[in-house]
């Protein structure tokens, strides 16, 4: 099992450069790129303006400059050579909207996405893994109903509707919760407690929107998996021979009915880096999500190159660990 891992390490590599060589592929042929904006506004700059330069563009010397210095003067082969050259070497390039290297512009931006992410994780796994072990133990009384109909509303509502919904309720009217921010104003002068307070004041409502979308999908996974393995001989088995109730269940039917939840576990290393930028849109939170929206939009391309890189680095990364997780809950996996 151990060489199966090591192939699939050795894998990334080749992955990574097939994605990226896409991709790559397309902004490079795309329309509208970051020097014709340039160009554009640039125009569109000089358009109010009643002096000799008014209505002029750059010049084909600068423009060629400008092609240079980002790269985009050299064949296509050659660009991408370039491009995964300074990628080897730790350097994702200059971005064009911020005017900065895109490791800075992506590290300024991890802190929302890591806490979002790590919140996310704790309050997914540790509500979802219990509540469906309850609605599963107790199938079709009234606590398995009313939690069923509240998970199936939360996961039927689009998050972003959901966020606009909460704050129209709690920061517009009721005034609660902040219209906004991840932090306050004053969060630098606070002390180490207030900054905790002001953080969760927050931040608050946007967590209730990342969580909403997958409490329905891991509750009832785990509900109908434990379902299953209740039903199972080996677990009228244990309680014939004189094991309790309780005990079965735990020691036996709820591990076989993780097996299925580990395989979500490495999948969820994007969780850290990544956000939803509709919900970072309504909550003015700027964070990873709304980075990546707009370098998209305004053809960063750089900060696109280097957003896909890290990200399809954690989807092969957790992919593999998910098996790993997965091997070490079921002894009865063995991967080839």
């Amino acid at each position: 099992m151990r060489a199966y891992f090591l192939r699939r390490f050795l894998l990334i590599p080749p992955t990574l450069i097939g994605v990226t060589l896409i991709a790559f592929a397309i902004t490079w042929i795309a329309p509208g790129g970051p020097i014709e904006r340039y160009v554009a506004e640039m125009q569109l700059a000089g358009e109010g303006r009643s002096d000799a330069t008014a209505g002029r563009a750059l010049s084909a010397e600068q423009i060629e400059e400008m092609k240079a210095y980002y790269g985009f003067d050299k064949p296509f082969p050659l660009a991408y050579l370039s491009w995964l050259g300074n990628i080897l070497r730790g350097d994702f390039g200059r971005s064009f909207i911020y005017n900065e290297p895109v490791l800075c512009v992506i590290a300024s931006k991890l802190p929302v996405s890591i806490y979002f992410g790590i919140m996310t994780f704790i309050f997914t796994y540790g509500v979802c893994i219990p509540l469906g072990m309850l609605k599963a133990i107790r199938h079709r009384t009234f606590l398995d109903n009313s939690s069923s109909i509240l998970v199936f509303a939360g996961y039927a509502i689009p998050n972003y509707v959901f966020g606009s919904i909460l704050i129209l309720l709690f920061s517009a009217q009721l005034e609660w919760f902040p219209l906004g921010g991840f932090v306050g104003d004053d969060f630098g002068e606070r002390s180490f407690f207030g900054k905790i307070g002001n953080l969760l004041h927050h931040t608050t409502l946007p967590l209730l929107c990342y969580l909403i979308g997958s409490f329905a999908f891991l509750t009832l996974l785990m509900k109908n998996n434990l379902m299953d393995n209740l039903a199972a001989d080996y677990m009228r088995t244990a309680v014939a021979k004189g094991v309790s109730f309780d005990q079965a269940v735990f020691k036996h039917a709820f591990r076989n009915s993780i097996i299925p939840i580990a395989t979500t576990f490495g999948q969820n290393l994007l969780f850290f880096v990544t956000g939803s930028f509709l919900i970072e849109v309504i909550f003015d939170i700027d964070g990873f999500g709304l980075l990546g929206f707009r370098a998209i939009v305004d053809r960063d391309y750089f900060t696109v190159m280097g957003i896909l890189t890290i990200t399809s680095f954690l989807i092969l990364l957790g992919n593999i660990v998910s098996d790993m997780l997965v091997a070490m809950v079921d002894p009865r996996i063995r991967f080839n």
